[in-house]
């Protein structure tokens, strides 16, 4: 099961992508948040898509896909966490997880625009595996980490280098310009990806790819991860972690090389779909 979400911005509607069918799932009573993943909504869920009834709204082929998750309660990011990145960037491979967060307010569609932040002169592309919690994570061991995540998705952490480096303090502000992170298409529940260290990346600017790598390249897995941030925070359901992303960023090239407006950046992780944006002038 994939759920998706769809329909105008701020308005999207919830629905599931079932055996080669989109199906609408307002009738379900729930949007994909924190109280749906918290309270056994995949279960409830699998249950109410047993009734045939169910399963007759289609979703339209031509409607805008929104992101496959409603808005969480956060987002914490992962940084440096693939070797080849770290020495792209002439970064010291870090011996524990480098964390950080990101305004959920970026969170967009995965075809819809990228907005150029106003002043902006060195935004940058990153796919990234995206893990889904699904249910309360708080001091979890390694162990039993991947029994907290409700499955996950293709994020793209966009990145505004000079706000990121160049104005002081933390990375949160590079990071978290409206539009900055697009989530989907959909939602693979964890039993579709039976292992989340085992999947292929790639993105392209304009048709070239930049990044081609492997999630096995992480420095620390998914589990790790899962169980790593649980000792700082709780993590509620619904909540996103983004968990790297490999070399290849414009920052890593000689000289780098940054996003203009036309630009279209295209992306796509093994089992998760693919993503495409354009890049457009700020509003």
């Amino acid at each position: 099961m994939k759920l998706v979400r769809f329909g105008s911005v701020g308005a999207e509607r919830p629905g599931v992508w079932l055996d080669g069918r989109a199906i609408d799932c307002s009738a379900f009573g729930s949007d994909w948040n924190e109280a749906f993943f918290g309270e056994n909504g995949l279960e409830r869920l699998a249950r109410w898509l047993d009734d045939p009834a169910h399963r007759a709204s289609s979703i339209p082929e031509d409607v805008r896909l929104g992101p496959a998750i409603a808005r969480p309660s956060k987002i914490v990011c992962v940084g440096l966490n693939y070797a080849d990145h770290a020495r792209e960037t002439n970064s010291k491979l870090p011996t524990e997880p480098v964390l950080f967060f990101k305004a959920t307010s970026a969170i967009v569609g995965p075809n819809d625009d990228l907005v150029m932040p106003r002043n902006a002169t060195k935004v940058d592309w990153e796919v990234e595996l995206g893990v889904v919690i699904g249910k309360v994570a708080r001091y979890v061991d390694e162990r039993d980490a991947l029994a907290h995540v409700a499955g996950y998705v293709l994020h793209n952490d966009y990145s505004e280098r000079a706000f990121q480096k160049e104005r002081g303090g933390q990375w949160v502000k590079g990071k978290s310009c409206d539009t900055f992170a697009p989530i989907g298409p959909f939602l693979a529940v964890r039993k579709l990806v039976p292992d989340p260290q085992r999947l292929a990346l790639r993105l392209a600017v304009n048709g070239v790819v930049k990044q081609q790598s492997n999630t096995s390249e992480m420095v620390f897995g998914v589990a790790g991860l899962v169980s790593y941030i649980s000792q700082f925070m709780t993590l509620l359901p619904g909540d996103l972690i983004s968990t790297g992303t490999p070399a290849g960023v414009g920052l890593g090239f000689d000289p780098p090389q940054f996003l203009h407006v036309g630009d279209v950046v295209t992306l796509a992780i093994e089992g998760l779909g693919e993503q495409r944006q354009q890049v457009v002038a700020s509003r």
